[in-house]
């Protein structure tokens, strides 16, 4: 199976670059037929580019929510992420949009059910910074075994 792990972030925007660190780690502790790593600095219809082709998809990111606590990690499917806090242009469309936009107009793109999200709960995602706050690189071995742990059960 062709899989797809992709860390998405802006590594010069402090804890907005957890997910490519997270992948980072991964890929060093991963070699596996079948599985791919990328990194990504885009969202909405410019990540299709970046997923086509893949069946299986693991995308790891920064997430804000409303009550979340920096450094929690959490496992999320595609419509878990129906809203944003934001949304002025397309790289604000939501990931089920554009996947729905995507499939509509013939692109190969995985099934909803063979999408992960391990999202990292993060503090600043707003000034430049070359890492993470200490809270938030604190989980980062947390969500490598996220990820791991993703990447074997898709092995059964």
């Amino acid at each position: 199976m062709n899989t797809l792990i992709l860390g998405l972030g802006n590594p010069i925007l402090t804890d907005d670059g957890v997910g490519i660190y997270v992948v980072r780690e991964v890929a060093a502790r991963c070699e596996r037929d079948g599985v791919a790593f990328a990194e990504a600095s885009v969202g909405g219809l410019r990540l299709l580019d970046v997923i086509a082709g893949c069946e299986r998809l693991v995308l790891v990111d920064a997430i804000q929510t409303r009550d979340g606590r920096p450094g929690d990690i959490y496992r999320l499917l595609p419509n878990d992420l129906r809203a944003s806090m934001h949304s002025g242009s397309t790289h604000d469309l939501s990931l089920p949009g554009a996947l729905a936009l995507g499939r509509g107009i013939g692109m190969m793109l995985p099934e909803d059910e063979k999408i992960v999200i391990i999202a990292i709960e993060v503090e600043d995602v707003l000034n430049f910074g070359e890492g993470c706050t200490p809270v938030v690189a604190a989980a980062i071995p947390g969500a490598v075994e996220a990820v791991l742990a993703e990447l074997a059960a898709g092995e059964n």
